[in-house]
């Protein structure tokens, strides 16, 4: 693990859009197909509520093989490769067997993160679930203060659980080959080894991708592909691999 400066979240933003701008077609696409996930679930959102954990599920399964198409991309570029669509679309293919893995303890956190949250819900409303309106409205209510601290406490958990387990895992995975639980054991460790940092690095994700969310979503063509080649760079800045006997002795 590498020591951090609180300046580095920074630093990985600015490497980030300078592979954006290196090849804006390319991130554009990955952008678009962002946006048309959070279209899904906004449509879903407002008019069959019941589904979005389950549309939410299948973005949760299709995203990690979008952001590892701009990790290759930024892994390309820094290495002196040539940068391909074609490249990005199909880099998942030789480590599927640990993306799928890895996916599925994401998954199988998400839906203990809803049901946690229905578990919330049910103890605060036990006249019935809200309706998609009720439940913005008990959320800015000021006599469902409790409610709202309870719900925020118990999502920030399971939000941590998944930052950590997903931090630099993913690129990890496309970089070193390396099977899931190591993946994930070893980015936990990175956020660990440097939490304040991290920290400020999950923040500056959550800020952006708010931000990006206004409006209709349309932010996420930039920010989207974005982030994902900023996390390639704070995967690097974190993770330093020790050389082969073979590679020390050829450089």
């Amino acid at each position: 693990m590498q020591e951090l400066t609180t300046g580095a979240p920074f630093h990985w933003l600015g490497a980030g859009w300078a592979d954006f701008r290196a090849h804006p077609a390319h991130a554009l696409f990955y952008g678009a197909c962002f946006w048309g996930m959070a279209l899904i679930l906004g449509v879903v959102f407002r008019t069959k509520p019941e589904y979005v954990m389950s549309i939410a599920s299948g973005c949760l399964l299709v995203g990690p093989f979008l952001a590892m198409g701009l990790y290759e991309a930024s892994r390309r570029r820094e290495s002196g490769e040539a940068v391909a669509l074609g490249h990005t679309l199909f880099c998942w293919a030789p480590h599927v067997r640990s993306m799928a893995l890895l996916v599925l303890i994401l998954i199988v956190l998400e839906l203990l993160w809803g049901r946690a949250s229905l578990v919330v819900f049910a103890v605060f409303f036990n006249t019935g679930m809200p309706s998609t309106a009720g439940v913005m409205d008990a959320v800015f209510n000021p006599d469902n203060l409790e409610f709202v601290l309870v719900y925020i406490g118990v999502g920030s958990v399971f939000a941590a659980l998944v930052f950590s387990t997903a931090v630099v895992s993913i690129p990890m995975i496309l970089d070193r080959d390396k099977d899931a639980i190591s993946a994930a054991i070893t980015s936990i460790r990175v956020v660990f080894s440097n939490p304040g940092v991290l920290l400020i690095w999950g923040f500056l994700i959550t800020s952006l991708v708010v931000a990006a969310l206004l409006p209709w979503g349309a932010g996420l063509l930039v920010v989207g592909p974005w982030l994902g080649h900023a996390t390639w760079h704070a995967y690097r800045a974190t993770v330093r691999w020790q050389e082969a006997p073979e590679e020390a002795a050829a450089g």
